[in-house]
């Protein structure tokens, strides 16, 4: 089960930053939502990650599995969405208060571009209890319409 909090954050956090890593996100079922991405550590601490997602549906608390892929794996399932262009994001985490603070640049340099953050629970209860900074922006947790599916639709799939 993954619980979690989204903002619509403008600008990084001033904060240490953990973890910097640049993420290429690609689907191939939108429901159920289903997708692939590539990690590569831009502090080159460790070596490419490749990863299989899939969600249901859900606002602040949905089911989730991972697995990971090698190489090979997520290069065929790459080219089974017709080698679209992925997302790119550049994603940094931060230590806030005890959580960790993800952020994201999605398709930076791209008129597209936007940013936001998020925040994992381990309990629904916990993350409805969680007072956010005022500077964490406007929340999207519950804005069906501020998902990465639907930006992926819009900005990929047009121009197919």
């Amino acid at each position: 089960m993954e619980i979690e909090r989204k903002w619509h954050m403008k600008q990084y956090p001033e904060l240490p930053v953990k973890t910097h890593t640049r993420m290429e996100q690609s689907y191939l079922s939108i429901v159920p939502e289903l997708r692939i991405r590539k990690y590569t550590d831009l502090m080159g601490e460790k070596p490419d990650k490749f990863e299989l997602t899939i969600k249901s549906e859900g606002t602040l608390a949905r089911e989730e599995i991972n697995k990971e892929l090698t190489r090979e794996e997520y290069e065929i399932l790459l080219n089974m969405n017709g080698n679209l262009p992925p997302v790119v994001k550049d994603h940094r985490t931060y230590d806030y208060n005890g959580y960790v603070l993800e952020f994201s640049v999605v398709d930076p340099g791209r008129s597209t571009a936007f940013s936001y953050a998020e925040v994992e629970f381990k309990t629904v209860e916990e993350a409805e209890a969680f007072e956010p900074p005022e500077w964490f922006g406007r929340e999207t947790t519950n804005t069906k319409d501020f998902r990465m599916r639907k930006y992926w639709q819009a900005t990929r799939l047009r121009d197919k």
